[in-house]
């Protein structure tokens, strides 16, 4: 593997990542090239959203080749180009090879979401003080407990264990949620997603932690459940309203998560013809919602 740097004006990176992309790179990322110096520059979008730039006033644009020579072959076209203006060439460095598994695998420590509730690699051992364990490996799937949101709603699982309740994980992703609740106790658990792949990850994980979880599309979702969990993003969850809220049976609970702090009046307002939204939980700007209906 070989990796082409170069450096560009921030005008320039949209054109420049365009072209390597047509040249087969394997990957192409951009990074602040004043980093770790005084002329460093702050560029953060809001969680969820593309950035607010597509670079730096200095951007250090890398390219990823499988050999040295389509790297050299990329340059040498690049340069001549009208849109390579104001870039230069840096360097093409040698990227050795390395075991991608255990390194990707050293990223991902054991989540915990209380004392005694761990979210945990397969490749890791339970921590003592581990009562109760989802063993769940990084997928396609979104919703490895990494994230607050997966946190808070696992947490709120695990405070109000949901015995012998009949459950719903609308968005299901990895089936997380789905399975926190049957460790914890639900006699019934759907999980439903739009995406066919989530639904085929979340079998795989309930599998694999010993539970059963009902996964499928969203119209396999029916009837009314004690507990109502959905994990997505503020726009959906404000569409999904009358839906969501439609499926809390008298006396069962709405758990939404996804939502930023400042997003908290949106959700307020888009559920106040069905049922009372609060924030029950906040982690790194994210909110945790919940809402009870009367018996």
């Amino acid at each position: 593997m070989h990796e082409l740097r170069l450096l560009c004006p921030e005008e320039r990176v949209e054109a420049v990542g365009d072209a390597l992309e047509a040249l087969d790179a394997l990957s192409i990322s951009v990074e602040d090239a004043d980093a770790r110096t005084p002329a460093e520059q702050a560029l953060f979008g809001e969680p969820g959203m593309p950035p607010p730039k597509e670079g730096w006033q200095r951007s250090l644009v890398i390219a990823l080749f499988a050999e040295e020579a389509q790297a050299k072959e990329a340059a040498q076209l690049l340069a001549p180009q009208d849109f390579f203006q104001g870039c230069r060439f840096i360097a093409i460095v040698d990227v050795p090879e390395q075991d991608w598994v255990r390194l990707t695998q050293s990223q991902f420590e054991p989540v915990e979401i209380t004392p005694s509730f761990w979210i945990v690699p397969t490749w890791h051992e339970p921590p003592a003080q581990a009562a109760q364990v989802i063993r769940l490996d990084p997928g396609l799937a979104f919703g490895t407990g990494t994230h607050p949101t997966t946190r808070m709603c696992l947490r709120w699982i695990a405070r109000r264990p949901p015995a012998r309740q009949r459950v719903l994980d609308y968005g299901c992703g990895s089936g997380i949620l789905a399975i926190g609740a049957a460790k914890f106790g639900a006699a019934v658990v759907d999980a439903v997603d739009i995406d066919p792949a989530a639904v085929q990850s979340t079998e795989a994980n309930a599998q694999a932690n010993h539970v059963q979880v009902r996964a499928g599309l969203p119209d396999q979702a029916g009837g009314q459940y004690d507990t109502v969990l959905a994990n997505i993003l503020a726009t959906p969850l404000k569409v999904l309203a009358p839906l969501l809220c439609g499926h809390v049976a008298p006396g069962g609970a709405l758990v939404l998560a996804g939502i930023l702090a400042r997003q908290a009046d949106e959700l307020k307002e888009a559920y106040a013809p069905y049922l009372q939204l609060e924030v029950a939980d906040e982690e790194d700007g994210w909110i945790l919602m919940t809402a009870r209906r009367s018996t």
